[in-house]
């Protein structure tokens, strides 16, 4: 469903499991700081919501979003998380650069969660504009930071409950 139907904010928290016991990673791209630092902000504060421990959220930044891939390959290497989220903000601009890293970026989170058995969570929010950008990163669209909380928290209890 596109974000302009459904806020990314928005979901049922009972039927959130509780992250009191999950690890997790968070991969942060730097470029376009003003709209990556919110989806973290974001992230962070559904993460704590639903019980996460400061000791159990360890935040890794890079220099763009193309680095996101490398980056939560890395954390998925270290074995310290149960969970690891991919922040990046990419905004169209005059020349194919968008394309480049917005299906490198795609195609290397979709190889990590076909490869490992961490779930990588996608998001990188990928726009025309710069209004498109702030629209998603706590704007009238809600937080995909949030979004990402909330998926990775699901995604450790579904692997948890097939383990049981």
């Amino acid at each position: 469903m596109a974000t302009i139907f459904h806020n990314l904010s928005s979901y049922d928290p009972s039927k959130v499991p509780s992250a009191e016991n999950m690890r997790f990673g968070i991969a942060v791209s730097e470029w376009n700081e003003n709209i990556t630092g919110k989806l973290l902000e974001g992230a962070v504060n559904t993460l704590k919501k639903h019980g996460a421990k400061d000791e159990n959220i360890t935040i890794a930044f890079v220099p763009g979003s193309f680095e996101l891939t490398f980056a939560a390959h890395q954390m998925e290497e270290s074995k310290k998380f149960d969970a690891i989220i991919t922040l990046g903000c990419v905004i169209k601009g005059d020349t194919p650069h968008f394309d480049y890293v917005c299906m490198g970026v795609t195609e290397g989170i979709a190889r990590i969660n076909a490869t490992t058995n961490t779930p990588v969570i996608y998001g990188l929010i990928t726009t025309n504009t710069l209004q498109q950008a702030e629209d998603r990163c706590g704007g009238v669209l809600g937080n995909k930071g949030d979004e990402g909380a909330i998926t990775a928290i699901k995604m450790v209890d579904f692997i948890w409950r097939l383990k049981k």
